[in-house]
């Protein structure tokens, strides 16, 4: 039996990759193991490992690391510790795949030591374009991986033209799409009321994470954010941002605004509350991924702020501005009053990202040609 690891260290990720890894946990012919790291091991983030061990998910070792302070080099220092845990992990019990998703160093120090120990490494949603940091730390993630399941054929095209062989690339679609409206959706008053929130109102659900290249910004963009909604007339579900350097200025203007009229905020939601919360949103707003690529299978407007998502392919409902008092007003006011949108997805293949990934986990050719990593061109 194949043994695929999987590496988590955030909410967002496991979320997105929950059906994928509940595929893989029940093929016949794959064993999952999950390393837990991070933003999960952190009571400030809500030690959301209790979320993988309620979902059944076998964790092979738990990595604790430092998140505070919120800075670019906890964040480097912590892949070095993340490496070194790693390689301890996958050596004791060593694993015939290492699979990652996305851009995270948590990931990169996964990619870091499978390959060096000679393990196939698989990476989804490889060639995709950010902008920030976030972009060459998922380019270096596919340069040191073997096997790679893209969300788009742009991705895959992307990823031919960096040098990675077109027979290891295989276009899934975006794992977070699984099943995404395939459940019952709750009315938006029993949602709503669920959060504190009243039906009768704008309702906007706001994420907002720090760049790290401008982290000294990120309280004040947040300020900006809630102060624009609220004169706007909206109320706003509000969550806590990741650990990026900068979350400190985020975390503190949502903490001040905690408690005023019409502003809820959560250290986290667990993936089917934040979901029935996305499906009946007036407006989604920040920057996080699932406004660029869950939020329109809703067709949910979303109002996407700063350069953390600026260079990804984008659906129908994504409205791009910068950060400024004007422009956002400006640009909520034309989503408000258009309203919702026809659900279009460009990030969805056949919404079975997870079946088509197990499938290719337990079918590909694990020998020492597929090791010999080598530009093509």
């Amino acid at each position: 039996m194949r043994h695929i690891c999987y590496i988590s260290g955030t909410r967002a990720d496991f979320g997105l990759m929950r059906r994928t890894l509940d595929c893989i946990r029940d093929h016949p012919g794959l064993r999952l193991s999950v390393l837990v790291t991070g933003m999960h091991l952190s009571p400030l983030h809500g030690e959301t490992v209790s979320e993988i061990e309620a979902a059944g998910m076998p964790i092979g070792a738990r990595l604790p690391v430092p998140v505070e302070p919120a800075t670019g080099a906890t964040m480097a220092r912590n892949i070095g510790t993340m490496l070194s845990g790693f390689v301890d992990a996958m050596e004791a019990d060593r694993p015939d795949v290492v699979l990652l998703l996305g851009d995270r160093g948590e990931m990169l120090a996964g990619a870091m030591a499978g390959i060096h120990l000679n393990i196939p490494v698989a990476h989804i949603a490889g060639g995709e374009r950010s902008g920030t940091v976030d972009e060459p730390v998922r380019h270096a993630i596919s340069k040191l991986s073997h096997l790679h399941f893209t969300a788009t054929a742009e991705a895959r095209d992307r990823l031919i033209r960096m040098g990675e062989a077109a027979e290891h690339i295989h276009v899934v679609g975006a794992p977070g799409i699984d099943g995404l409206i395939e459940g019952p959706l709750l009315p938006r008053t029993e949602v709503m009321r669920a959060q504190g929130l009243d039906p009768a109102r704008p309702f906007a659900l706001m994420v907002y994470h720090p760049v790290l290249q401008e982290a000294g910004d990120g309280g004040s963009d947040a300020a900006c954010l809630l102060q624009t909604l609220a004169d706007r007339g909206c109320q706003v579900l509000a969550l806590m941002p990741n650990s990026d350097a900068g979350a400190d200025g985020v975390r503190s203007a949502l903490t001040e605004a905690e408690g005023t009229p019409g502003v809820t905020v959560r250290t986290h939601l667990a993936r089917d509350e934040f979901l029935q919360a996305m499906a009946v949103a007036d407006v989604m707003v920040g920057n996080s991924s699932a406004g660029i690529i869950e939020a329109a299978s809703f067709g949910t407007p979303v109002l996407n702020v700063g350069r953390r998502q600026m260079l990804r392919e984008r659906n129908a409902n994504t409205t791009d501005v910068a950060c400024t008092p004007e422009a956002v007003s400006s640009a909520l006011k034309q989503l408000l009053d258009k309203g919702r949108f026809a659900p279009a997805n460009v990030y969805r293949a056949d919404g079975n990202a997870g079946r088509a990934i197990a499938r290719l986990l337990a079918e590909a050719t694990l020998d020492a040609a597929l090791l010999r990593k080598v530009n093509v061109y």
